[in-house]
Protein backbone atom coordinates (compact mmCIF):
# COMPACT_ATOMS: atom_id res chain seq x y z
CA UNK A 1 0.00 0.00 0.00
CA UNK A 2 2.84 2.40 0.83
CA UNK A 3 4.51 1.84 -2.54
CA UNK A 4 1.17 2.22 -4.34
CA UNK A 5 0.51 5.51 -2.55
CA UNK A 6 3.93 6.85 -3.55
CA UNK A 7 3.34 5.93 -7.19
CA UNK A 8 -0.08 7.60 -7.20
CA UNK A 9 1.36 10.76 -5.67
CA UNK A 10 4.11 10.78 -8.32
CA UNK A 11 1.55 10.34 -11.10
CA UNK A 12 -0.25 13.40 -9.70
CA UNK A 13 3.10 15.24 -9.63
CA UNK A 14 2.81 15.78 -5.88
CA UNK A 15 6.54 15.37 -5.37
CA UNK A 16 6.65 17.38 -2.16
CA UNK A 17 4.17 14.97 -0.61
CA UNK A 18 6.22 12.03 -1.88
CA UNK A 19 9.33 13.25 -0.07
CA UNK A 20 7.39 14.07 3.09
CA UNK A 21 5.73 10.64 3.14
CA UNK A 22 9.08 8.93 2.70
CA UNK A 23 10.46 10.93 5.64
CA UNK A 24 7.43 10.09 7.76
CA UNK A 25 7.88 6.41 7.03
CA UNK A 26 11.39 6.55 8.44
CA UNK A 27 10.36 8.21 11.70
CA UNK A 28 10.41 5.93 14.74
CA UNK A 29 7.79 8.02 16.54
CA UNK A 30 5.43 8.45 13.59
CA UNK A 31 2.71 6.74 15.62
CA UNK A 32 2.62 9.68 18.00
CA UNK A 33 1.27 11.90 15.20
CA UNK A 34 -2.44 11.59 14.53
CA UNK A 35 -3.81 11.51 10.98
CA UNK A 36 -4.53 15.27 10.84
CA UNK A 37 -0.98 16.14 11.87
CA UNK A 38 0.51 13.78 9.29
CA UNK A 39 -1.76 15.14 6.57
CA UNK A 40 -0.88 18.71 7.54
CA UNK A 41 2.82 17.86 7.24
CA UNK A 42 2.30 16.43 3.75
CA UNK A 43 0.32 19.48 2.62
CA UNK A 44 2.87 21.88 4.09
CA UNK A 45 5.72 20.14 2.31
CA UNK A 46 3.88 20.13 -1.01
CA UNK A 47 3.04 23.83 -0.64
CA UNK A 48 6.67 24.73 0.11
CA UNK A 49 7.89 22.55 -2.75
CA UNK A 50 5.58 24.25 -5.25
CA UNK A 51 6.53 27.71 -3.98
CA UNK A 52 10.23 26.93 -4.42
CA UNK A 53 9.63 25.56 -7.90
CA UNK A 54 7.67 28.67 -8.85
CA UNK A 55 10.51 30.94 -7.69
CA UNK A 56 13.03 28.89 -9.66
CA UNK A 57 10.89 29.19 -12.79
CA UNK A 58 10.45 32.95 -12.39
CA UNK A 59 14.20 33.40 -11.96
CA UNK A 60 14.89 31.25 -15.00
CA UNK A 61 12.48 33.27 -17.13
CA UNK A 62 13.90 36.55 -15.78
CA UNK A 63 17.29 35.84 -17.43
CA UNK A 64 19.07 38.04 -14.91
CA UNK A 65 22.59 38.88 -16.01
CA UNK A 66 24.09 38.62 -12.52
CA UNK A 67 23.34 36.43 -9.51
CA UNK A 68 22.81 39.35 -7.15
CA UNK A 69 20.63 39.57 -4.06
CA UNK A 70 19.83 41.98 -1.25
CA UNK A 71 21.72 39.88 1.32
CA UNK A 72 25.00 40.68 -0.47
CA UNK A 73 24.39 44.42 -0.69
CA UNK A 74 26.81 46.36 1.53
CA UNK A 75 24.69 48.89 3.40
CA UNK A 76 27.60 50.06 5.58
CA UNK A 77 29.64 51.75 2.87
CA UNK A 78 29.56 55.54 3.16
CA UNK A 79 28.57 56.43 -0.41
CA UNK A 80 25.42 58.44 0.25
CA UNK A 81 23.18 55.39 0.48
CA UNK A 82 19.80 56.00 2.06
CA UNK A 83 19.46 52.74 3.97
CA UNK A 84 15.79 53.20 4.74
CA UNK A 85 14.86 53.88 1.15
CA UNK A 86 16.94 51.06 -0.31
CA UNK A 87 15.32 48.64 2.13
CA UNK A 88 11.94 49.99 1.09
CA UNK A 89 12.76 49.37 -2.58
CA UNK A 90 13.57 45.76 -1.75
CA UNK A 91 10.10 45.29 -0.24
CA UNK A 92 8.85 45.64 -3.85
CA UNK A 93 5.93 47.87 -2.81
CA UNK A 94 6.87 50.23 -5.64
CA UNK A 95 6.20 47.40 -8.10
CA UNK A 96 2.71 46.94 -6.66
CA UNK A 97 2.22 50.67 -7.25
CA UNK A 98 3.51 50.41 -10.86
CA UNK A 99 6.33 52.85 -10.18
CA UNK A 100 9.66 52.88 -12.03
CA UNK A 101 13.31 53.07 -11.04
CA UNK A 102 16.13 54.86 -12.87
CA UNK A 103 19.69 53.69 -12.13
CA UNK A 104 22.37 56.02 -13.47
CA UNK A 105 26.11 56.39 -12.93
CA UNK A 106 29.49 55.83 -14.49
CA UNK A 107 30.40 52.48 -15.97
CA UNK A 108 31.28 49.80 -13.43
CA UNK A 109 29.53 51.43 -10.47
CA UNK A 110 27.03 48.61 -9.96
CA UNK A 111 23.91 49.58 -11.88
CA UNK A 112 23.37 46.14 -13.40
CA UNK A 113 24.14 44.46 -10.08
CA UNK A 114 21.48 46.44 -8.22
CA UNK A 115 18.98 46.00 -11.04
CA UNK A 116 19.49 42.24 -10.95
CA UNK A 117 19.30 42.17 -7.14
CA UNK A 118 15.94 43.95 -7.31
CA UNK A 119 14.83 41.58 -10.04
CA UNK A 120 15.85 38.62 -7.88
CA UNK A 121 13.86 39.99 -4.94
CA UNK A 122 10.83 40.68 -7.13
CA UNK A 123 10.87 37.07 -8.37
CA UNK A 124 11.02 35.85 -4.76
CA UNK A 125 8.00 38.01 -3.95
CA UNK A 126 5.97 36.45 -6.75
CA UNK A 127 6.40 39.03 -9.53
CA UNK A 128 7.28 38.09 -13.10
CA UNK A 129 10.59 39.66 -14.21
CA UNK A 130 12.50 40.05 -17.46
CA UNK A 131 16.02 41.43 -17.86
CA UNK A 132 17.35 42.55 -21.24
CA UNK A 133 19.51 45.20 -22.83
CA UNK A 134 17.52 47.88 -24.61
CA UNK A 135 19.39 47.41 -27.89
CA UNK A 136 18.80 43.65 -27.88
CA UNK A 137 15.11 44.08 -27.12
CA UNK A 138 14.64 46.54 -29.97
CA UNK A 139 16.52 44.18 -32.32
CA UNK A 140 14.28 41.30 -31.25
CA UNK A 141 11.18 43.37 -31.96
CA UNK A 142 12.53 44.42 -35.36
CA UNK A 143 13.18 40.77 -36.23
CA UNK A 144 9.71 39.79 -35.04
CA UNK A 145 8.18 42.48 -37.27
CA UNK A 146 9.68 40.76 -40.30
CA UNK A 147 7.22 37.94 -39.63
CA UNK A 148 4.04 37.74 -37.61
CA UNK A 149 5.45 37.52 -34.09
CA UNK A 150 5.67 41.20 -33.13
CA UNK A 151 2.20 41.35 -31.62
CA UNK A 152 2.76 38.27 -29.46
CA UNK A 153 6.13 39.61 -28.29
CA UNK A 154 4.63 42.96 -27.32
CA UNK A 155 1.84 41.22 -25.39
CA UNK A 156 4.37 39.11 -23.48
CA UNK A 157 6.34 42.21 -22.57
CA UNK A 158 3.19 43.97 -21.40
CA UNK A 159 2.33 41.08 -19.05
CA UNK A 160 5.70 41.15 -17.24
CA UNK A 161 5.42 42.81 -13.81
CA UNK A 162 8.99 44.15 -13.81
CA UNK A 163 10.90 44.87 -17.02
CA UNK A 164 14.62 45.62 -16.57
CA UNK A 165 16.17 47.56 -19.46
CA UNK A 166 19.95 47.71 -19.17
CA UNK A 167 22.26 49.97 -21.23
CA UNK A 168 19.43 52.45 -21.65
CA UNK A 169 19.98 55.10 -24.35
CA UNK A 170 23.53 54.01 -25.19
CA UNK A 171 22.91 54.96 -28.83
CA UNK A 172 20.48 57.15 -30.72
CA UNK A 173 17.22 55.51 -31.73
CA UNK A 174 15.90 55.11 -35.24
CA UNK A 175 12.32 56.06 -36.14
CA UNK A 176 11.04 52.43 -35.91
CA UNK A 177 12.86 51.95 -32.59
CA UNK A 178 11.22 55.10 -31.18
CA UNK A 179 7.80 53.80 -32.13
CA UNK A 180 8.49 50.37 -30.59
CA UNK A 181 9.86 51.89 -27.39
CA UNK A 182 6.85 54.17 -27.14
CA UNK A 183 4.55 51.14 -27.40
CA UNK A 184 6.49 49.29 -24.70
CA UNK A 185 6.42 52.22 -22.29
CA UNK A 186 2.79 53.08 -22.98
CA UNK A 187 1.69 49.47 -22.41
CA UNK A 188 3.32 49.61 -18.97
CA UNK A 189 2.01 53.02 -17.92
CA UNK A 190 0.10 52.45 -14.64
CA UNK A 191 0.21 48.69 -15.34
CA UNK A 192 3.80 47.55 -14.81
CA UNK A 193 7.19 48.68 -13.56
CA UNK A 194 10.45 49.36 -15.36
CA UNK A 195 14.05 49.56 -14.17
CA UNK A 196 16.28 51.64 -16.42
CA UNK A 197 20.05 51.21 -15.98
CA UNK A 198 22.23 53.68 -17.87
CA UNK A 199 25.60 55.39 -17.79
CA UNK A 200 24.10 58.12 -19.97
CA UNK A 201 22.90 61.07 -17.86
CA UNK A 202 19.20 61.80 -17.77
CA UNK A 203 19.70 65.15 -19.46
CA UNK A 204 20.95 63.38 -22.62
CA UNK A 205 18.00 61.00 -23.01
CA UNK A 206 15.99 63.48 -25.09
CA UNK A 207 18.77 63.65 -27.67
CA UNK A 208 19.21 59.87 -27.78
CA UNK A 209 15.49 59.29 -28.40
CA UNK A 210 15.67 61.85 -31.18
CA UNK A 211 12.21 63.11 -31.99
CA UNK A 212 10.99 65.69 -29.46
CA UNK A 213 7.39 64.48 -29.52
CA UNK A 214 8.37 60.89 -28.83
CA UNK A 215 10.98 61.82 -26.24
CA UNK A 216 8.49 63.94 -24.28
CA UNK A 217 5.86 61.21 -24.42
CA UNK A 218 8.24 58.40 -23.43
CA UNK A 219 10.02 60.23 -20.63
CA UNK A 220 6.81 61.76 -19.26
CA UNK A 221 5.45 58.25 -18.69
CA UNK A 222 8.64 57.16 -16.90
CA UNK A 223 10.33 60.01 -15.09
CA UNK A 224 7.38 61.42 -13.17
CA UNK A 225 6.55 58.03 -11.64
CA UNK A 226 10.14 56.95 -10.98
CA UNK A 227 12.60 56.73 -8.15
CA UNK A 228 16.10 57.76 -9.12
CA UNK A 229 19.32 56.13 -7.98
CA UNK A 230 22.60 57.76 -8.99
CA UNK A 231 25.58 55.53 -8.21
CA UNK A 232 28.81 57.26 -7.30
CA UNK A 233 32.41 56.28 -6.62
CA UNK A 234 35.03 54.29 -8.51
CA UNK A 235 34.33 51.37 -10.78
CA UNK A 236 33.71 48.14 -8.88
CA UNK A 237 35.45 46.22 -11.64
CA UNK A 238 38.80 47.56 -10.48
CA UNK A 239 40.78 45.48 -7.96
CA UNK A 240 39.37 46.35 -4.54
CA UNK A 241 40.71 45.97 -1.03
CA UNK A 242 37.30 45.12 0.36
CA UNK A 243 34.22 43.35 -1.01
CA UNK A 244 33.02 43.69 -4.56
CA UNK A 245 29.30 44.12 -3.95
CA UNK A 246 27.86 47.47 -5.10
CA UNK A 247 27.66 49.30 -1.84
CA UNK A 248 26.63 52.88 -2.36
CA UNK A 249 24.35 55.19 -4.25
CA UNK A 250 22.55 58.47 -3.99
CA UNK A 251 18.79 57.92 -4.04
CA UNK A 252 16.10 60.45 -4.83
CA UNK A 253 12.37 60.38 -4.33
CA UNK A 254 10.20 60.11 -7.49
CA UNK A 255 11.45 62.73 -9.93
CA UNK A 256 9.18 65.57 -10.95
CA UNK A 257 11.47 67.01 -13.64
CA UNK A 258 14.57 66.20 -15.64
CA UNK A 259 16.98 68.08 -13.44
CA UNK A 260 19.63 66.22 -11.48
CA UNK A 261 18.91 66.10 -7.76
CA UNK A 262 21.41 63.83 -6.04
CA UNK A 263 21.18 63.10 -2.33
CA UNK A 264 24.52 63.52 -0.61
Amino acid sequence: MHHANLEKLKSLRLFGMVRALQELTGLDDRGRLDFDDQLALLIERETADRANTAVEMRLKRARLRQAACFENLDLKASRGLDKGLIRDLFTCRWICQHRHLMLTGATGTGKTWIACALGNQAAREGFSVLYTRLSRLLDDIATARLGTGAGALMRRLARVDLLILDDWMMSELTAPQRRDLMEIVDDRHDRGSIILASQIPLTSWHRAIGDSTYSEAILDRIVHAAYRVELQGDSLRKPARGGTAPSGSGIDQPASNLEKTTVK
